[in-house]
């Protein structure tokens, strides 16, 4: 525990090894598999704790951390049926019913995750994750005056999750309250610089604002970090709807060459994108001509 907490990894890992050799514990592959996650080695903890969980089987906290990881990797039908399998055991846990209610929010099945949001208040009504998770339930169902009550509870509660100002954002950007997005935008970026996505609806939210010389920078900010093909694309209607008919064409060009790479299903899933692709391609031709 020392090394961990002095981050030697490497020395923690020998240490908790030879415990488990001396003598198999829970604890103790607990605490392993901790070091293995806080490298972001995660398949070392997933290994770790399926290892553990042949001693233990019916560990519910077990059960729950190796559904979390696997939640961390995207693989969401695992980290479920762990979820699950840990809350047979203890249906009360609230760190489970929260990771479990993701990613049912995350299948847009909004009542369901708010039911089992409501059996985790219960027992954690203080948690800032629990409130931003339910604001975003709300956010999903368009009731926004509750989306934002439930955020500002959470952001109260946690006021240095970055995730949570960035949620504020969203929400108000969509109800067109453009000024408290750029506010809850401009305090996610401060507390995570390097979350691209923020750049990108700061600078919808500048270009709402007719700031177009700062949107721009905002644009080429975001695409420096990842050149994702929905930044081109909403940078081509900013420049677009600012007059700027040769930039746009160029922004579309790269956004075009970007979704063509992606397949079938990606393309498909969002068809506000598709809508917007088409228009924006028209009269793009059409102001060629």
């Amino acid at each position: 525990l020392c090394h961990m907490y002095l981050r030697q990894y490497d020395s923690s890992i020998d240490c908790f090894t030879k415990a488990n050799a001396i003598q198999r514990h829970d604890v103790t592959f607990m605490q392993l598999g901790k070091v293995y996650a806080l490298q972001e080695d995660y398949k070392s903890a997933i290994d770790v704790y399926t290892e553990a969980l042949e001693f233990s089987p019916e560990h519910a906290e077990l059960l729950t951390t190796l559904g979390i990881l696997y939640l961390r990797m995207g693989e969401n039908f695992k980290a479920f049926d762990y979820l699950g399998n840990a809350l047979t055991h203890d249906p009360k846990n609230a760190k489970t019913i929260l990771a479990a209610g993701s990613i049912i929010q995350d299948h847009s099945d909004m009542d369901v995750a708010l039911i089992k949001y409501r059996v985790a208040a219960v027992h954690t009504p203080n948690s800032a994750q629990l409130w931003n998770n339910i604001g975003m339930c709300f956010f999903g169902k368009t009731k926004y005056v509750a989306a934002i009550a439930c955020l500002k509870r959470a952001l109260y509660l946690d006021p240095f999750e970055w995730i949570i100002s960035y949620n504020l954002g969203l929400v108000h950007l969509n109800t067109g309250q453009f000024a408290s997005a750029f506010h809850f935008f401009s305090a996610s970026i401060n507390l995570k610089p390097d979350f691209p996505s923020s750049y990108m609806y700061l600078a919808i939210t500048l270009s709402r604002l007719d700031d177009f010389s700062n949107a721009c920078s905002a644009y080429e900010k975001a695409i420096e970090m990842d050149s994702d093909h929905m930044f081109h694309l909403n940078f081509a209607i900013t420049l677009f709807n600012h007059g700027d008919l040769t930039e746009a064409r160029r922004q579309f060009v790269l956004f075009s060459d970007l979704f063509q790479q992606l397949d079938e299903e990606q393309r498909n899933s969002d068809p506000e994108v598709n809508e917007q692709r088409q228009l924006l391609q028209r009269v793009l031709n059409s102001g060629a001509k």
